[in-house]
């Protein structure tokens, strides 16, 4: 998990309920409400899951546009804005998201637990949607 100033509040709720579902979070940071820059631990937290050291990521931040352009930069990972439960569910099952962004400034926490808790329970289906998945990732230049 990941925030900036704007997304620290949302992002230590979040960690606390994750954790009581037994999952293990590791937080990049920040780790205060003081002013940063969201790239700083976007890229951070959306490197852990492109190496495979963390399954999935949440980014949070004022809207979550920041975190998610910061994270679809790095190769492998497919990040999502949500701001309801449903696309948060669609993106995993059709699109095999592994980093979800969300705002802060957005969403309700009740609402963004409710996102989050739906998009961690939701398996990716595979088949057809396995080889589109294949074309976005060939979209990306190797250079």
């Amino acid at each position: 998990m990941g925030s900036d100033h704007a997304g620290y509040n949302l992002k230590k709720y979040l960690a606390e309920k994750i954790r009581e579902q037994g999952y293990e979070v590791v937080d990049v940071g920040t780790h205060s409400a003081e002013q940063v820059d969201y790239p700083v631990y976007g890229r951070e937290a959306a490197e852990k899951v492109a190496a495979g050291s963390c399954d999935f990521g949440i980014l949070v931040c004022g809207s979550g546009v920041g975190m998610s352009m910061t994270a679809n930069k790095v190769k492998g990972v497919r990040a999502v804005v949500c701001t309801e439960p449903l696309s948060a569910k669609m993106s995993r099952m059709h699109n095999d998201s592994n980093v979800l962004c969300l705002g802060e400034r957005m969403v309700g926490i009740g609402m963004a637990w409710e996102i989050a808790s739906t998009w961690l329970a939701t398996p990716f289906e595979g088949g057809r949607h396995a080889r589109r998945i294949g074309m976005i990732e060939s979209c990306i230049d190797d250079d």
